[in-house]
C-alpha cells in the first residue's frame, strides 16, 4: 500500500513525519504493508522509495484490554534484552503519542529471516534446517530464562512470585469479560489447575506466547529473532516450555495448533525438545505435564477473546472475516484437551 492510499491502523502522514524524526536514513514516501499472521496487535512492514524496511508494532483496533497490548513495555522488554544472547531485532524508537496515529506504536529493524508458520513452509526447509530449528528453538528459550532480569533493568516488569497463580486469576478474568458463551470445561479446568500449582523455582522472563511461528529463523536453521513479546513478565520459565509442547505437534497428532508446521516429518520429537532444554537450563522437568494442561487452558481463553474481537469487528472494519468460526471451535477443543492433561495428572 502506497502513500496516498488509506491504511487502516496508520495515519500515513503523521506517522511518516515521525520516521522522518526518528529513524535514520529514512527517504519518503513511506509503503505499509500488513503482515499477515497476527491476530492480536498488529504489525506493518515499512519500506521507503531506497529500499530500508522497519517492523511497526501497533495495538488492535477497536476496544481492547490495555494490559495485553501495552507498545511501550513490549519496546521496553526488546530494548533491554538488545545487548543479551537473547536474539531479538534491533530497536528504533517508541511513540506514545495517540494524536500521531490514534494509539502508540513502537518500530524496529527489519530482520532478515523466515517465520514458519505453516506445513506448507516448514516443507520448503530442509532435513537439516528442520533439526537445527528445534534444537535453536530451546537453545533460546534456555538464553531468555538465563537473563539476569535485575542487571538488565527488567527488575520491575511484574511480581516474580506466584506466577501460575496469578495468570490463572488473569486469564480467568479475561474469559470472563470476554467468553462469548458458557463453556463448563474452562471453570472445571481452572480450578482444578488453582488446586494443584507447583512450587515456582527462582522468577525469570517469560515469553508468554513462545513458539516457532513466533521466531525467525536464518538459513543455517538457527533463531535469528524472537518475535511478539506484548504478554511477557515476569514468573515461572517452565510456563514457556510448557506452551511450547502445546504448540509442538509431532505427525501423526490428531489436533494441532497454530497451522502445525512441526508436524511436518524432520522436526524433533517433543521429548527431544524436553530433553535439550533440561540439559541447556539444568531445570527439573518433572511437573512439564501441569505446564502443558495450562498452556492449553490458557490458550482457549486467549483464543475466545480473538473470536469475541472478531464478531465486535475489532480486527477489521470489514466485519468478522470468513472462518471465524474456528477460533470458537478451536475454544471447545482447548479446553478439553487442558481437562485430559489436568485429569492425567
Amino acid at each position: 500500500m502506497t502513500t496516498g492510499e488509506r491504511v487502516e491502523g496508520i495515519d500515513e502522514q503523521r506517522v511518516t513525519r515521525w520516521f522522518e524524526e526518528n529513524a535514520p536514513e529514512v527517504s519518503p514516501p513511506l509503503r505499509f504493508d500488513l503482515i499477515t499472521g497476527g491476530h492480536s496487535n498488529l504489525t506493518f512492514e515499512v519500506t521507503d522509495r531506497s529500499g530500508h524496511r522497519w517492523v511497526l508494532r501497533r495495538p488492535p483496533l477497536g476496544h481492547v484490554l490495555a494490559t495485553a497490548h501495552d507498545m511501550g513495555r513490549e519496546h521496553a522488554v526488546i530494548s533491554a534484552l538488545g545487548p543479551t544472547p537473547v536474539p531479538v531485532p534491533p530497536v528504533v524508537g517508541l511513540c506514545q503519542d495517540d494524536d500521531v496515529n490514534g494509539a502508540p506504536f513502537y518500530v524496529m529493524g527489519f530482520v532478515e529471516g523466515t517465520v514458519v508458520r505453516s506445513g506448507v513452509e516448514a516443507a520448503e526447509l530442509t532435513d537439516e534446517q528442520r533439526v537445527r530449528a528445534s534444537q535453536s528453538i530451546v537453545d533460546v528459550l534456555a538464553e531468555i530464562h538465563a537473563v539476569d532480569v535485575d542487571a538488565v533493568g527488567l527488575g520491575e516488569l511484574g511480581r516474580k512470585e506466584g506466577y501460575i497463580e496469578r495468570q490463572l486469576k488473569r486469564w480467568y478474568g479475561q474469559w470472563e469479560s470476554s467468553k462469548t458463551r458458557e463453556l463448563p470445561v474452562i471453570d472445571q479446568v481452572h480450578d482444578e489447575l488453582s488446586k494443584r500449582v507447583p512450587d515456582q523455582g527462582p522468577a525469570t522472563i517469560v515469553h508468554g506466547d513462545y513458539r516457532l511461528d513466533n521466531c525467525m529463523i536464518q538459513e543455517s536453521g538457527d533463531i535469528v529473532a524472537v518475535l511478539d513479546w506484548e504478554i511477557c513478565t515476569l514468573g515461572d520459565p517452565l510456563a514457556d516450555l510448557g506452551l511450547l509442547m502445546v504448540y509442538w505437534a509431532e505427525p501423526g497428532d490428531e489436533h494441532k495448533v497454530s497451522g502445525a508446521p512441526t508436524a511436518v516429518p524432520g522436526f524433533l520429537s517433543k521429548q527431544e525438545l524436553l530433553d535439550g532444554y533440561a540439559a541447556a537450563s539444568g531445570r527439573d522437568l518433572s511437573a512439564i505435564d501441569f505446564y502443558t494442561a495450562f498452556g492449553y487452558w490458557k490458550l482457549a481463553c486467549i483464543a475466545e477473546g480473538v473470536y469475541a474481537r472478531y464478531i465486535a469487528g475489532a480486527m477489521s472494519s470489514d466485519g468478522p472475516p470468513d472462518g471465524a468460526e474456528i477460533f470458537a471451535q478451536m475454544v471447545e477443543v482447548l479446553g478439553r484437551l487442558a481437562a485430559e492433561r489436568v485429569e492425567a495428572l
